[in-house]
């Protein structure tokens, strides 16, 4: 009865017991934190790409010309956006068939080497990252 009374009085190591239960889910939550901005900022970046390259297109006088454009854009560029590999993107120039005077360019990107895809515990977004941006060509 005393090694009782005394043993839920002593204090020693509660901290390190504490530590020890909460300790993975924290670094769960923070890794995954991280593996989510990792990929946000991918998805962002593409979006980006996606409208400059749309913006260098607009100078082609037809679809042919638009392509090269923006494959030359792309080729040519230094990506200054983490994580992202040239070899993974597929782009697409086409003519909106419901409005003639504008054009859009889709880019999709396989995000599959992203530390993402290590996590396992969480819902997971799709590894095909696809963004597109529509511009308009000539007048209004």
């Amino acid at each position: 009865m005393y090694v009782l009374s005394r043993l839920s009085k002593d204090r020693a190591g509660t901290s390190a017991l504490e530590f020890a239960i909460i300790a993975p889910l924290f670094f769960l939550v923070l890794f995954t934190l991280i593996a989510y901005g990792i990929y946000l900022s991918v998805t962002h970046s593409v979006q980006q790409i996606a409208a400059d390259a749309a913006r260098t297109a607009v100078a082609g006088l037809n679809a042919n010309e638009r392509v090269t454009l923006v494959n030359h854009y792309l080729d040519a560029s230094r990506f200054n956006y983490s994580f992202l590999n040239r070899q993974k993107m597929n782009v697409q120039v086409a003519d909106d068939p419901g409005n003639p005077d504008q054009f859009t360019v889709t880019i999709s990107y396989d995000s599959s080497d992203l530390p993402i895809w290590k996590m396992f515990t969480f819902a997971l977004p799709q590894e095909k990252i696809e963004r597109y941006a529509t511009v308009r060509v000539g007048g209004m």
